[in-house]
């Protein structure tokens, strides 16, 4: 499928992007403190996926999961990824034979993007929390803001995005699965008949800054 390099308005059209260094700033800290707080608000929800050397946070209603690496350099494809149930797609008129490569796994639709082939060490046993820090040491400029929802966010690439709220007790929506329509929807899917995923009108912008329309396929969750 060809890359859409596009900035989606309603996602980052105030994206804020984190400059690299060796030490976490302020902002730094501020997500990794947010994360943490998802972290501990839903812990029964966040395993260890052996399947993919990972962890795994799972959405309330088990459909979806966003997927992290314990070790970059023993990912095949994905560091961080969205998975899905393909179901719903499926329903409404996905033919799998038309999806590119290496996404699907059984049941399950994966989107993602693979950071780095860098090994990962720690200092003792690895946990959900430290494997998350280490996309900020590696990778920061893969963590966006979006001002208008107060989320930050992981991005997946070709505007797939798992975010979370900054501050939980001030939001109605705590975690986000963002799914671009794209490549479903030329693969036969129906979005008005997708059950589950709400389909959302949105402004995107191009390299150019010019302005064009997408949708996007989101499940939004309130935790609390």
């Amino acid at each position: 499928m060809k890359n859409k390099i596009v900035l989606l308005a309603f996602v980052l059209s105030m994206m804020l992007i984190l400059v690299s260094c060796q030490q976490p700033n302020a902002e730094d800290k501020v997500i990794i403190s947010s994360f943490e707080d998802l972290l501990n608000t839903i812990p029964e929800n966040v395993n260890t996926d052996d399947v993919y050397g990972s962890w795994a946070l799972t959405a309330p209603d088990d459909d979806v999961r966003f997927i992290w690496s314990k070790d970059f350099s023993k990912s095949l494809y994905h560091d961080v990824l969205i998975e899905f149930d393909s179901k719903p797609f499926v329903d409404a008129g996905l033919d799998i034979s038309k999806l590119p490569a290496n996404i699907v796994l059984d049941n399950k639709i994966m989107v993602g993007v693979k950071l780095s082939n860098e090994s990962l060490t720690y200092n003792g046993e690895a946990t959900p929390f430290d494997s998350f820090k280490k996309i900020i040491e590696i990778k920061p400029d893969q963590i966006v803001y979006h001002s208008e929802l107060d989320h930050y966010g992981v991005n997946l690439e070709n505007g797939n995005i798992f975010s979370w709220a900054k501050d939980m007790l001030n939001n109605d929506s705590d975690i986000q699965f963002l799914l671009d329509s794209t490549m479903l929807t030329d693969a036969g899917v129906n979005p008005t008949k997708v059950v589950g995923w709400e389909y959302k009108k949105t402004t995107s912008k191009d390299s150019n800054g010019n302005e064009i329309e997408d949708y996007m396929f989101i499940k939004s969750f309130n935790l609390k």
